[in-house]
């Protein structure tokens, strides 16, 4: 039995970044057309599958990127100049609409929970943080605190190919092989050569150690890649030629 894809979004520049709302399900992209110095943001709902705004240019079309995300909103930040790639500044978006919520150019990100961003003024010294609302930007009283996030996004390992009992359908360059197990599940990237390249392919096995999903997440490299997906709660989240979004249950 094999399993179906839940997401596949196609974006036209590359994806930069992802960035996960583990408050509220949500999945953030960054994409960067570096060419035309152009910087969007998409949005996805992972409970549903549904797309939640796509391609968003903010009025700062290259100077911003993705900050971090809790409470329904995606915090993006800014850049002193392009010479000095220091973050400067807040804006807070609607995570379902994209909407600009509110927007800070003297507080800086730090960290944040499940329901606050931890910032700071980077006016004064020493730094000290303090906790916001994502929602509303205002200040949380000190005994609003909540809890740290216990994340579920799980990366996987490398291994050595060698040391699972699985039938892999291509031999791994290097025996080298990224492995994660979910559940029931085992999920393997590896890179093969291919007429003088490298194909870095992914594939999902049942508990049978058959293979119920397969794909090619980046095709006629010329050198290895990093981790090629993620498992976040019961899904598998990973890039396709760094131009797709693409999710399967699991």
């Amino acid at each position: 039995m094999s399993i179906a894809e839940t997401i596949a979004v196609n974006f036209s520049s590359p994806i930069w970044r992802m960035q996960i709302d583990e408050s509220e399900d949500l999945l953030f992209v960054e994409v960067r057309n570096t060419a035309e110095k152009q910087v969007s943001f998409s949005g996805l709902d992972l409970k549903t599958g549904a797309i939640t705004f796509k391609d968003l240019v903010m009025p700062e079309r290259w100077l911003t990127g993705m900050e971090a995300a809790t409470g329904g909103v995606l915090l993006l930040h800014g850049f002193q100049s392009e010479k000095l790639p220091l973050h400067k500044g807040l804006t807070a978006l609607d995570g379902r609409t994209g909407e600009i919520l509110w927007a800070d150019y003297n507080l800086n990100y730090d960290s944040h929970t499940t329901k606050s961003f931890i910032v700071y003024d980077a006016r004064f010294q020493p730094k000290k943080t303090f906790q916001i609302h994502p929602l509303t930007g205002e200040r949380l009283a000190d005994s609003e605190s909540d809890d740290q996030i216990n994340s579920e996004i799980k990366l996987p390992e490398i291994v050595d190919a060698n040391l699972i009992s699985l039938p892999l359908p291509v031999a791994p360059h290097g025996n080298a092989i990224h492995y994660l197990r979910h559940n029931e599940f085992e999920i393997v990237s590896l890179h093969a050569l291919n007429n003088g390249r490298f194909n870095q392919y992914l594939y999902v096995f049942n508990g049978e150690k058959q293979v119920v999903y397969q794909d090619i997440v980046n095709e006629e490299i010329q050198k290895l890649q990093p981790e090629a997906f993620i498992s976040y709660k019961n899904q598998l989240i990973w890039l396709k030629n760094q131009h797709s979004l693409k999710v399967v249950n699991l």
